[in-house]
């Protein structure tokens, strides 16, 4: 019986995704993961910025999904110009979805202390359907395909906030060429945040995301976190939407090169009593070379 619940969940998470729709997975540190969603964030970090970040959301629930990223962006010597790449592997039940694209953004400053950048992405996602039992009657199929997209997106930005545009997959693409319903529909996605001084040590920085995508419930993630003396964030977020969830966060710069996050969620809706929870960690190495002139102000987006 045990063996059967499982099937039935791992079936529930599979036919769920692949009668709807294909959608790029949710962070609860999405702010620390811009370029995912938003092409144009590429080369805003000033330096060479690689990030990677692992999510295992419901926990203790077999099949459940499983995300993993790695990006990499950077600006040229021009720093108007911007280039990335990034990956994302998502795991959810018999399936898996791998996501490879490439950044491009440029900017232009629209006052002394704000850039206006605009951006582009493109590349290709893998469609990989496996069942575990080639003879069962019920359920039994198995493909694999790569399909090409691109995104693009608007970004304007200064020290002290931030605000984008984007959609990241343009192409309603049929990710198994109509054997059977998997489609990747294009998402809308809407940024924003700020930082408040509350005192020489302490900042508290309000973000939020909305993403908007047809056929599926819009979500709406809105965090608060308190940074303190340029080494230690701490935080809480909750998603408003059919799967809403509270969430807690914790970073610490290990070093001056690297960061290191976690998040843990809780969902509020129907799945609760079958979860522990949502775990999530980032990982982010940024290279902070010595500026030969005036002192450049830490990024805080």
């Amino acid at each position: 019986m045990r063996n059967l619940n499982n099937y039935l969940i791992a079936m529930f998470f599979t036919v769920g995704t692949t009668v709807t729709a294909q959608q790029l997975p949710q962070f609860t540190q999405y702010m620390y993961n811009t370029i995912s969603v938003n092409p144009a964030y590429a080369g805003s970090r000033g330096t060479l910025n690689v990030t990677a970040l692992h999510r295992n959301q419901w926990a203790g629930i077999e099949g459940n999904p499983k995300t993993s990223t790695l990006s990499i962006h950077a600006p040229l010597r021009n720093d108007r110009v911007g280039l990335g790449i990034s990956y994302i592997n998502d795991n959810l039940g018999f399936e898996q979805t791998n996501y490879v694209y490439g950044d491009f953004s440029y900017s232009v400053p629209v006052t002394a202390a704000a850039k206006l950048s605009f951006g582009l992405k493109a590349g290709f996602s893998n469609y990989v359907l496996e069942t575990p039992d080639s003879n069962d009657m019920f359920f039994n199929s198995s493909f694999n395909n790569w399909s090409p997209n691109f995104g693009a997106g608007l970004y304007i930005s200064s020290n002290k906030w931030y605000a984008g545009i984007s959609s990241p997959r343009i192409l309603n693409t049929d990710l198994n060429e109509g054997e059977f319903e998997a489609l990747e529909r294009n998402s809308y996605y809407a940024i924003g945040g700020l930082v408040f001084d509350l005192s020489e040590n302490t900042k508290f920085k309000p973000t939020m995301i909305a993403k908007f995508t047809n056929g599926a419930p819009a979500t709406y993630d809105l965090t608060a976190n308190f940074l303190f003396s340029e080494k230690f964030w701490i935080g809480a977020s909750y998603r408003f939407n059919d799967a809403s969830n509270f969430g807690a966060l914790i970073d610490y710069q290990v070093s001056k090169d690297f960061r290191l996050g976690y998040a843990y969620d809780i969902p509020t809706g129907n799945i609760r009593p079958y979860t522990t929870g949502t775990h999530e960690v980032i990982l982010i190495y940024e290279l902070r070379l010595k500026s030969k002139g005036p002192y450049k102000s830490p990024r805080y987006f």
